[in-house]
């Protein structure tokens, strides 16, 4: 038996709204499905009325820069944002996310927007789209509206977005090398099988001569949501990324963040150790790329 009754494909935002308020709720939005297929077909999502494809809208779809600002369409796949050379500079730290996740197959499919509606506080891309404070256009029967990207998320696995609203496109302004601005992303994985995530680490950096004018991580998973590390952003800014600094930023972080075992992942103390290793290797290489005004993005899968 199917786990829906129906498959659409419509080819703009108005006609997938329709679509959605036409099954009263009883309809999701797919795009690549590897996170919502599974969902169905294991019992964790109740059967669908229809699924609403929005693969096939081209307004999400497109990468570009405009007014200073980068968008991203929410159906755009991790294949192509790997491909991007906007993004490889203005937004190093969302490739080496997007670059780290599954095998090649799911990258060719999956989408950024699926990674942040499926809210899962280790999501690869949306640890990035937090540490680039991205806002995310919401299309919904009340119209249209930008949504800071930290407000869609209500809990593990549990978004804020009401029934018959969908996801168009994410914004930010990224980093700006000529400005001294950098992005780096990290993280610590079990390769066997799928690469699930153990722990994952977003760092956004701004430099006034040697010191820190600005700096934003993200880490996950380290609550029920991505986790932004204030504290130690706000001891980093007017100090120099040394080994006092960065231990120190370290011991904050600690404080800050809410880790717990995981039967097929990792141990709460291993989880602990390497904070230190993702942080000092995200935030070094992003102050790096911000000094020498050149980002490569590294570790991405075959």
């Amino acid at each position: 038996m199917s786990e829906w009754d129906h498959y659409h494909v419509p080819a703009s935002v108005e006609e997938a709204l329709a679509q959605l308020a036409q099954y009263g709720g009883g309809a999701r939005v797919v795009a690549g499905g590897t996170d919502l297929l599974l969902d169905l077909q294991q019992g964790h999502k109740p059967r669908a009325a229809a699924l609403v494809d929005v693969t096939r809208i081209p307004e999400m779809t497109k990468i570009q820069a405009q007014s200073g600002q980068v968008y991203v369409g929410a159906a755009v796949t991790h294949t192509a944002i790997v491909a991007s050379p906007l993004l490889a500079e203005r937004a190093t730290c969302l490739v080496e996310s997007c670059g780290v996740i599954g095998g090649p197959q799911v990258r060719n499919v999956a989408t950024l927007g699926g990674n942040v509606a499926h809210a899962l506080p280790a999501g690869d891309g949306t640890l990035s789209l937090v540490a680039l404070e991205a806002e995310a256009e919401v299309a919904g029967p009340a119209g249209r509206g930008w949504r800071p990207i930290r407000a869609l998320f209500g809990g593990p696995g549990q978004t804020t977005l009401a029934a018959g609203e969908l996801i168009v496109q994410f914004r930010f302004g990224g980093a700006d090398l000529a400005q001294r601005e950098a992005t780096a992303f990290k993280r610590i994985m079990r390769p066997q099988g799928v690469a699930l995530p153990i722990l994952g680490l977003a760092a956004w950096v701004a430099l006034d001569g040697d010191v820190v004018r600005a700096v934003r991580l993200t880490l996950g998973p380290a609550g029920p949501t991505p986790m932004r590390a204030t504290a130690a952003e706000a001891g980093l800014v007017g100090q120099p990324v040394n080994a006092a600094t960065l231990n120190q930023a370290i011991e904050q972080v600690w404080a800050e963040a809410r880790l717990r075992t995981s039967a097929h992942r990792a141990t709460a103390d291993y989880r602990h150790e390497m904070v230190a290793v993702l942080l000092r290797r995200a935030l070094t290489l992003a102050v790096e790329r911000a000094r020498t005004g050149v980002a490569v993005p590294e570790g991405l899968g075959a």
